[in-house]
């Protein structure tokens, strides 16, 4: 059983792309926090937004958000540094991203694998020199399976979701955020046939 020790939320970290599909992993953090009155700070050292919040009872323990301050291709410069300093293994690592190849709505659970072109998983994985961490993937479709008429890859996922993606992005988050105590527990196991059931 993997206990998780850090959550990673992908995205970029300027205004202008918010509210892009690209940004779901750091949508995802944002509401891990805020449902766990969790308050982030700009970490220089680490170039990151870090929070943390606290499970179990009654004894607790941490477990650290981490937003990179880094544009994507670079997340695992943030990422390794941090791990680095508090000796955190791969296996102890939740990243929450955004997924190409999934529709919006669809939520999967895996570990380890491939990057399917992911430059922040690319890069995460090239710095932790493993890729044995766990993945939260957030579809958000791609310019073949949607409606859209964007048919360049990057500048699709650097778009807003139309209000009817958003809204099943909204739902996969959502799911994400309430069994967030579980999947910090290391029960996949469990989340694998929660998420499963919600198709």
């Amino acid at each position: 059983m993997d206990e998780i020790r850090l959550i990673i939320g992908l995205g970029n970290p300027e205004l202008e792309y918010g509210l892009t599909r690209h940004n779901a992993g750091f949508w995802a953090l944002n509401i891990i926090a805020q449902r766990n009155k969790a308050i982030w700070t700009s970490e220089p050292k680490f170039r990151s937004e870090i929070s943390k919040i606290y499970i179990g009872s009654p004894i607790q323990r941490c477990v650290w958000l981490l937003k990179p301050s880094l544009y994507m291709n670079e997340s695992g410069e943030a990422v390794g540094k941090f791990c680095f300093f508090h000796k955190i293994q791969p296996y102890e690592i939740l990243v929450v991203h955004d997924e190409l190849d999934l529709l919006p709505g669809v939520l999967k659970l895996k570990k380890g694998g491939g990057n399917a072109g992911h430059n922040g998983l690319k890069n995460i994985q090239n710095k932790l020199q493993s890729s044995n961490f766990w993945r939260l993937r957030i579809g958000i479709g791609h310019p073949r399976t949607t409606e859209t008429k964007i048919k360049n890859v990057s500048n699709f996922v650097l778009s807003k979701p139309t209000s009817n993606e958003k809204e099943k992005i909204d739902q996969c988050i959502d799911l994400c955020v309430n069994y967030v105590d579980e999947i910090l527990k290391g029960e996949m196991k469990i989340i694998k046939d929660a998420i499963d059931k919600e198709k």
